[in-house]
């Protein structure tokens, strides 16, 4: 049996010896922190381990919202921007300087400078508890995993052998491949040798990040087709400069079109149908293990129209022999801004309150069965996918998992 705490009046109280911990379950836990609530409450699936009283950050040192996981553990830790402020037990969920951490001073309101303060008995016995990776997740109502069947999520299979899924040797985009000497692909149409050592390593948790392709991302691989072609468009770097618009200018002259150097919907499609292609998919799933990309391939996403919403969800092995597992899942409360909605082509608002939000927005998903089957063969205990219409941002980078910041609140 394990530990348990209680929330009572802002005092954590042990339901059960401490000494029986939490560390020695395996078991892929997770963390979900309720602004509102002033509450952290320790998953294990759907099921409660432990529950804290915790304070947030005050009005102008706001804690963000969002997706996180625990990138740095450290038991005696100082503050490099609050005076030396001691932070024990800090566990660090961004590297701009968000964590949680132990305090004698845990009121029941908002009183930090952005990090999660916790009780000091209970930050001792939660950095027992938890792992590099282990996620965290920051809300301002409370929210709690449920289960979650779709088709659409992934089940493991058996490692790929001597012949793995087609890959292209396409770039990474920058904002994601960050990180020197890592091979890093892109599951698309051409073949490679790329050995599948990875898979057959002991099976480390796999993140996922299924979002739209960005203009950026199509108008790299737009370059990239045009230099296939012969034509010079430049660095592939998705940013329409002199070279690419030359480019995109000599292909129309070429083709007998219009010239005038701009880039439409009809032209890309037009350049991909010339080099052999299909148009690159709306969507993209992105893949990372210890805190490195490995590879992205493309998704399809049905009703682009309609926002996708933002929602978490991690996989839990039921049967390592027979690779069966289920998924539990949360949907976070997220508002796009209106230039984004514009940008992306967004005209309905995600409800994350609305039933089947999950199922729904999976449902909306397509995915070819050769990355189904190569992310099957990487899946293992505590795996875990987020789902947004919007890419990880700037917290995302080397020595992260996918960081997804939320915005709580409407704005223009």
């Amino acid at each position: 049996m394990v530990s348990r705490f209680a929330l009572t009046a802002s005092v954590v109280v042990f339901l059960f010896s401490p000494a029986a911990g939490f560390a020695g379950s395996g078991a892929p836990l997770q963390i979900i922190v309720s602004k509102n609530q002033q509450s952290l409450v320790v998953y294990d699936g759907d099921a409660v381990i432990a529950t804290s009283a915790v304070s947030t950050g005050k009005a102008g040192h706001s804690t963000p919202t969002g997706i996180f996981s625990i990138l740095e553990k450290r038991r005696q830790h100082k503050s490099n921007i609050y005076s030396n402020a001691p932070m024990p037990f800090m566990q660090r969920l961004t590297w701009s300087g968000i964590a949680l951490h132990g305090s004698n001073h845990v009121p029941a309101y908002p009183a930090s400078h952005g990090c999660v303060r916790l009780p000091s008995k209970f930050a001792a016995s939660l950095f027992k508890m938890t792992s590099r990776g282990m996620h965290v997740l920051i809300t301002d109502h409370q929210v709690s995993p449920t289960e979650v069947s779709s088709a659409m999520l992934f089940q493991r299979q058996p490692a790929p052998g001597d012949n793995p899924a087609p890959l292209s040797d396409v770039p990474l985009r920058p904002a994601i491949s960050k990180a020197e000497n890592v091979p890093i692909e892109v599951a698309m149409t051409e073949t490679s040798t790329i050995p599948s050592a990875i898979a057959e390593e002991s099976r480390e948790p796999i993140r996922m990040l299924i979002t739209r392709r960005g203009e950026r991302d199509i108008r790299r691989d737009v370059q990239s087709a045009l230099n296939q072609l012969g034509y010079i468009a430049g660095v592939p770097d998705g940013h329409i400069g002199p070279d690419t618009t030359a480019a995109i200018s000599a292909f129309q002259t070429a083709e007998g079109a219009v010239v005038d150097g701009k880039l439409t919907p009809e032209l890309t499609d037009a350049i991909f149908k010339k080099v052999g292609r299909d148009t690159p998919a709306n969507g993209v799933i992105l893949v990372r293990q210890g805190f490195k990309p490995i590879f992205e391939a493309g998704v399809t996403i049905g009703k682009p129209e309609q926002a996708l919403g933002t929602h978490f969800l991690q996989f839990h092995e039921v049967d390592g022999e027979k690779a069966e597992g289920k998924w539990y899942g949360v949907s976070l409360e997220n508002h796009l801004p209106s230039a984004t909605k514009k940008r992306l082509g967004i005209d309905t608002d995600a409800d994350a309150s609305a039933f089947n939000a999950i199922q729904r927005t999976l449902g909306r998903l397509t995915i070819s069965d050769d990355v189904r089957s190569r992310i099957g063969g990487l899946l293992a205990d505590g795996s875990s996918l987020s789902i947004s219409d919007m890419e990880s941002g700037l917290e995302t980078g080397d020595g992260t998992d996918f960081i997804t910041i939320t915005r709580a609140s409407p704005r223009g």
